[in-house]
């Protein structure tokens, strides 16, 4: 067993010596801080483009990995998203800081009144419709007896499969149907000019 593992470990390749770049941790700051930084280093009033921000990244850090389109487009996305830029006509901004806001989907809450001090919260109404109004002097209706079933005879759900018995089994001298329909019986014809 011992001289198995051996063979099998001088069989494996040594492992490839680790160079600078596996060795030392990344320099390059999250992308979010670096998307601000090209934003701000444009400065463009009307707001920076995807690839403009792609350049200007590339231009300050040229050791980017080789993934950088797919990460800048997921970054960009997600911070507009969250609300970190504003996106108008495919370029992105940095929020107005002043700006209100952004409201949710649908119609906004009614405000509610406050009560005046002492005053209490009225029962809240239960659930489903409110019963007819009763005459107070009227007779009690009888109790009716609930029954399982909704006015037919019959049981809830599927009715027992029924084994099969001797008297159910075709006689075995009898021919037998076969399944689906029968043929239609052409009549026999004549031959024509006889």
């Amino acid at each position: 067993m011992e001289t198995d593992e051996a063979t099998n470990l001088q069989l494996l390749p040594p492992a490839p010596p680790q160079t600078q770049e596996q060795q030392q941790p990344s320099i390059l700051p999250q992308y979010q801080n670096l998307i601000m930084a090209a934003i701000e280093a444009l400065n463009d009033p009307n707001g920076s483009n995807k690839s403009a921000i792609s350049k200007q990244i590339e231009d300050t850090y040229p050791d980017l990995p080789a993934s950088h389109s797919k990460l800048l487009s997921d970054h960009l996305s997600k911070m507009k998203q969250i609300g970190q830029l504003v996106m108008v006509k495919n370029n992105y901004m940095k929020p107005d800081p002043n700006a209100p806001p952004k409201r949710g989907r649908g119609r906004p809450p009614k405000p509610k009144e406050p009560l005046p001090p002492g005053a209490e919260l009225p029962p809240a109404r239960p659930r489903g419709r409110p019963p007819k109004p009763r005459d107070p002097f009227a007779p009690a209706p009888p109790a009716k007896p609930k029954s399982s079933s909704s006015g037919t005879g019959r049981p809830r759900g599927r009715p027992p499969k029924r084994a099969k018995t001797a008297a159910s089994a075709p006689d075995s001298g009898a021919v037998t149907r076969g399944r689906g329909r029968p043929p239609k019986v052409k009549p026999a014809v004549e031959p024509v000019g006889c």
